[in-house]
């Protein structure tokens, strides 16, 4: 397999990171790669935990599409500014064919972060202003560490749901439940 160089002065597109194909975990912040640390074992359940019960509603109800593994979002462009999503859902509203091959240029209605280890609250304090300033609806924060998740409807507000608690959809979403006890039960 041959190599990939990457400038790292250099400023890309979203569409050339997008074409320099799988490098890694990594956003791409003002036009510049930033690499991210893969995630662990408990990430990586509760997303496809949370993704799985979002999916078995979405189908259902054929509104919309979920979407996981570090889905691409632009929040800006020139210069281009794409984040990773761990789950995200979009509906048919927003983007009545689907989701394309490259990265989400319409926002989601709701964008799922999950917290690990090494993640900092001003980073994801930044992403959370990046994703409502990009017309995301909701945003939840997944604490595996506190048990809890943070269900954001505006970059300063934002309800904490604890266990023996149900987040309760709105909007797009209205009928979805989930009950924060079974999402961190092992």
């Amino acid at each position: 397999m041959a190599q990939l160089t990457i400038d790292h002065e250099e400023i890309l597109t979203g569409e050339e990171l997008f074409d320099l194909g799988d490098i890694g975990p990594c956003e791409l912040i003002d036009g510049r790669i930033v690499y991210m640390s893969p995630t662990g074992g408990e990430h990586a359940r509760l997303e496809i935990r949370l993704g799985v019960e979002l999916e078995l509603f979405v189908r259902q109800r054929k509104s919309g599409w979920v979407l996981v593994g570090e889905v691409g979002i632009y929040t800006q462009r020139a210069p281009d500014r794409i984040r990773g999503a761990d789950v995200a859902f979009i509906s048919r509203e927003r983007l009545p064919d689907g989701p394309g091959s490259g990265f989400l240029d319409v926002a989601p209605e709701l964008v799922v972060e999950i917290m690990s280890p090494t993640d900092r609250w001003q980073d994801v304090r930044q992403k959370i202003e990046e994703y409502f300033a990009a017309d995301v609806t909701w945003i939840w924060v997944v604490e595996p560490d506190n048990l809890t998740v943070l269900v954001y409807d505006s970059s300063t507000e934002a309800r904490k749901f604890s266990e023996g608690e149900h987040i309760l959809g709105e909007g797009v979403l209205e009928g979805f439940s989930l009950d924060v006890t079974e999402l961190f039960a092992g």
